[in-house]
């Protein structure tokens, strides 16, 4: 179990592996505590849906697979979705439909067709325990690359990393700002991929 949840950060990692989901990726990583929201969202419903999944896979007919695991998925999307609105609406707000759009995600659509259907529920629950977690990792460097040198702040907060907070404020009106619009998300996601496929190259 413990590979099947370290090959769903590293070798598995939906971004800089597979290159799926860029889509929220792009758009919810202007900002760390956006990132982070997304993540733990993904994480929930990543692993719960994997669990039914893996636990039903016996009884779902094959035929019927995919629509059934859409119903699956979106249960658990439409309980995160109220539960955003209900405890932290700020964080709901921003992030607006992509929260709902969850459910169309390839990347845990792929894992519920492509592994929970085919394992028992513990490697289940630890492949989408390490997948959800890849996610979260990549979106969370993501969103504090971009919002320190894009915005000059972390978190939402000014002032954590005042060189930082000056730089961002000096360039306001510059290309910096490129880094909090979706072609400097692309190129964030294009440095990251390059620097892990270094390292992970560099360890082999």
């Amino acid at each position: 179990m413990r590979h099947t949840f370290i090959d769903g950060i590293v070798k598995n990692n939906m971004v800089l592996v597979l290159a799926i989901g860029l889509c929220p990726t792009l758009a919810v990583s202007t900002s760390a505590y956006n990132s982070l929201g997304m993540g733990i969202a993904v994480i929930f419903v990543l692993v719960f849906s994997n669990v039914i999944v893996s636990l039903l896979r016996n009884v779902i007919p094959k035929n019927l697979r995919i629509p059934i695991f859409i119903v699956i998925i979106s249960t658990f999307v439409t309980m995160v979705d109220y539960s955003m609105k209900a405890y932290v609406p700020p964080l709901s707000k921003q992030l607006g439909v992509f929260v709902p759009l969850i459910v169309v995600n390839c990347g845990i659509l792929g894992r519920a067709e492509g592994y929970a259907y085919h394992h028992p529920p513990h490697y289940s629950l630890m492949d989408g325990l390490g997948i959800g977690l890849g996610f979260t990792i990549v979106l969370f460097v993501m969103g504090t690359i971009r919002e320190i040198l894009g915005q000059g702040i972390w978190l939402n907060i000014p002032g954590v990393f005042p060189g930082f907070c000056v730089f961002g404020k000096a360039f306001t009106n510059s290309s910096v700002l490129l880094l909090i619009l979706p072609p400097g998300g692309f190129l964030t996601i294009a440095l990251l991929m390059g620097l892990f496929n270094h390292f992970r190259g560099g360890s082999k």
